[in-house]
């Protein structure tokens, strides 16, 4: 029963309140709430912040390609200073005006006017992809509030454990100074004070073990807030009653495929190979663009004018190239179609998550009450044990077999209520409401 007892203690972080881990003592009045724990992790957690980061350049690669719908234009200024005047002519490919001296500036302008559709369909892929870049920022959003709750849970039920451990030490130290004092006045054995001091030491290093064992659960909650320091401040308590859970997951499923971020962000890359596709279909298509030019040229050769200006169009047709165009549109065509099964696959992973993730759930919360009525049951128990080793009629195995079994209870206890605070923070996470 003792290794039990270490084993629980080691199974669960805990708070520390021995002097040896004075650096975690606070002021009552400085609390740290949920709340805020999950405010500082959405402000610092840098694995959020850098999803953010891509969503935001997602958004840039969309109006990047959305630039070409729009026209272009481009101011110019060139100027040559011939050295030999009069010349006229040049041998290979420098043209007469490239040797002639002359300043000019102006402007050109090049404007899309159809390329059927091709262009637009790019922008809409890029759009759905930052669309799903900008889900996969919601979805770090709520993996940081589930880490957050996980080590804040963690922690609570630490400090339950750590205070059963605490009371079964003292106790048993109690009734060491009992033993003691009986030894001395010849009416218990030496043995009963050995085998009684044995399981004083055994509770006290439970004890350490769970000293150190805190300071690993509030390392884990700072790293889960963003922070480098170790988080000092008491936790406030958060009953299990106040997280109840729904009768049955079917709601829950419901409003998982609406809420999911990952299955919106499947949603989102389906669309944006659906539209890519679209794109690509396009590319056997004609593209017809606007050419304009326009400008001055005050310091020229006597043959030219003043001032400048044309417009004109190109029209490119595709004819032959080998058919990549055709690999192209059904390379994309295909992975359109694996998109929307990658989609299908998600739902359903969604569905057997938020499944899944109620029945831990409801296994975790009918184990309460089994735990209390344990906890009830084991305090009975250690009553009578006592009772009978005041009177002499039990031994004190019995008495600390006795109590060995209350502090396991009110360890099952504490561990019961972290364990359902934990499965009913993930079960919202797998429906979605932790966005």
């Amino acid at each position: 029963m003792v290794a039990t007892l270490r084993l629980l203690v080691l199974t669960l972080p805990i708070c520390t309140v021995a002097a040896s881990c004075a650096q975690t003592e606070v002021p009552v009045s400085s609390t740290l709430t949920l709340a805020h724990a999950e405010a500082i992790a959405l402000a610092h957690q840098p694995a959020m912040l850098a999803a953010q980061l891509r969503s935001q350049a997602a958004a840039e690669r969309t109006r990047e390609a959305r630039s070409g719908l729009l026209p272009t234009v481009v101011f110019n200024a060139s100027g040559v200073r011939v050295a030999d005047a009069g010349t006229s002519t040049a041998a290979g490919n420098i043209t007469t005006s490239s040797i002639s001296g002359r300043f000019a500036y102006g402007a050109n302008l090049s404007q899309l006017v159809t390329d059927f559709g091709r262009k637009h369909a790019l922008v809409e892929s890029l759009h759905a992809s930052a669309g799903a870049q900008a889900e996969m920022a919601t979805l770090s959003r709520a993996q940081v509030r589930l880490n957050v709750r996980e080590s804040y849970f963690a922690v609570l039920g630490a400090e339950a454990v750590l205070r059963a451990a605490q009371a079964a030490l003292d106790s048993r130290r109690l009734v060491v100074r009992q033993l003691t004092a009986l030894t001395q006045s010849e009416l218990r054995s030496t043995l009963d004070l050995n085998f009684a001091n044995v399981l004083a030491s055994q509770a006290e290093l439970a004890v350490v073990e769970a000293q150190s064992n805190v300071v690993q659960a509030r390392t884990h909650l700072a790293t889960a807030m963003g922070q480098a320091q170790e988080v000092s401040a008491a936790l406030e308590d958060i009953a299990a009653t106040s997280q109840p859970l729904p009768p049955l997951p079917e709601g829950l499923q419901h409003e998982a495929q609406t809420q999911r971020a990952d299955l919106s962000a499947a949603k989102d890359e389906s669309r944006a190979a659906t539209e890519y596709a679209a794109a690509e279909k396009r590319l056997d298509r004609p593209t017809l663009n606007v050419l304009a030019a326009a400008g001055q040229v005050p310091f020229h050769d006597h043959t030219l004018k003043d001032n400048y200006a044309a417009a004109g169009f190109n029209l490119s047709i595709p004819v032959f190239n080998g058919g990549l165009f055709a690999a192209r549109r059904r390379a994309a065509e295909l992975e359109a179609g694996a998109r929307v099964e990658d989609e299908q696959q998600v739902s359903l992973v969604v569905n057997e998550q938020v499944h899944d993730a109620w029945l831990h759930a409801d296994a975790a919360y009918r184990t309460l009450d089994v735990t209390a009525r344990l906890v009830a049951q084991s305090r009975e128990a250690l009553r009578l044990a006592q009772d009978r080793y005041d009177a002499g009629l039990g031994s004190v195995v019995e008495l600390n077999e006795a109590q060995l079994n209350e502090t396991s209870a009110e360890i099952s206890a504490a561990s019961a209520v972290d364990t359902y605070l934990t499965r009913r923070a993930e079960l919202d996470f797998a429906a979605g409401l932790l966005n």
